[in-house]
């Protein structure tokens, strides 16, 4: 059995991910640490709390003595860094906190890993040669494109906002381990994620709720900003692929297909939930309220996911009508 390290794994796709993990995966012990923020909830983790094959850990990525601790007295072997700093909104309000965890915290967790895995550049200890460190990371790094092309693995860097920034250092970092001590590292950058357990701070979260509310839903300037949508358990698929069967030092994109519009979004939304909640049609759009534009809104961002597609064989299950009707019964069950 191999225990990977998790971090991250009470937060929205660390939820999902454990708990793929933990159904389909018995060959791993996982542990998770989390800092439990205002993002991190264990309800999330109800199903799996007592597995055999699980256990929860309490602290900060930064915290060095508590990661080394972590790698010794579970022989870590594999990394799986998913904690972030990740509400855009957040990051122009406050953005010390992202370089604080987003920077400082991959630096901690991937040098704690090199000196654990390894006795030197390119020399593992014995029975270390397998381990590896999977990051990650979002396409928001790549900046924003026009109306036409797609982010692809070979796309500059360009981050637009604080924690973008913050997500291309840290994905610096870890690529500066793969070249210069010969580490076993991949990078996977995905587009945006949606379904079960998201914080209710998120673009789809947010509608539903305003919706059950009867409040009004908004929406940034005139709506007509382009995401690119990807199941998050069709991301957790793809991220288990990356790290077992990835190439060593290789970033993978990560996307479901699904370009819309944020107007597109809420209408298909409001849509659905109008034959749910048998009001007329319509109704749950009226709620739909346009606000000032965020600061630095990125125009469009779409992923080519032919690389992970082509060479590990992934694929989505879903696309946005089966999964966006996964999400919203789930929201209204919870």
């Amino acid at each position: 059995m191999k225990t990977i390290l998790v971090t991250g794994g009470a937060g929205f796709i660390g939820a999902n991910f454990i708990e793929f993990i933990l159904q389909e995966h018995p060959e791993y012990y996982i542990v998770n640490l989390d800092k439990l923020t205002y993002a991190g909830d264990l309800t999330h983790l109800k199903s799996i709390e007592h597995h055999a094959n699980y256990t929860f850990v309490q602290g900060d990525i930064c915290d060095r003595a508590l990661v080394e601790m972590l790698f010794s007295t579970y022989d870590i072997k594999g990394v799986f860094h998913l904690a972030a700093e990740s509400h855009v909104d957040n990051s122009i309000s406050g953005p010390e906190v992202f370089i604080e965890t987003n920077i400082k915290g991959t630096f901690t967790l991937i040098d704690v890993a090199y000196k654990y895995w390894m006795e030197g550049p390119n020399h593992f200890k014995n029975g270390y040669e397998n381990c590896r460190f999977l990051q990650v990371s979002t396409d928001e790094v790549y900046g924003s494109l026009g109306e036409t092309g797609l982010f692809t693995e070979q796309t500059p860097y360009a981050p637009n906002s604080p924690y973008s920034a913050s997500k291309a250092s840290a994905d610096m970092l870890v690529r500066s381990y793969h070249h210069t001590y010969g580490m076993h590292t991949v990078i996977t950058n995905c587009s945006n994620n949606y379904g079960p357990k998201q914080h209710p701070e998120k673009l789809i979260p947010t509608i539903i709720r305003k919706v059950l509310a009867n409040q009004e839903i908004p929406i940034y300037g005139d709506g007509k900003n382009v995401r690119d949508w990807l199941y998050v358990k069709d991301h957790c698929a793809g991220l288990l692929l990356a790290f077992e069967i990835g190439a060593s030092g290789e970033v993978y994109n990560i996307g479901g297909k699904n370009e819309l519009t944020n107007l597109q979004i809420v209408t298909l939304i409001c849509a659905r939930m109008d034959i749910l909640l048998s009001k007329d049609s319509g109704t749950c759009a009226k709620l739909i309220t346009f606000v000032k534009d965020r600061a630095g809104h990125d125009f469009r961002y779409a992923i080519d996911a032919s690389k992970i597609e082509d060479k590990l064989g992934w694929e989505a299950a879903e696309n946005f009508k089966t999964g966006i009707q996964k999400t919203i019964a789930w929201y209204l069950n919870k």
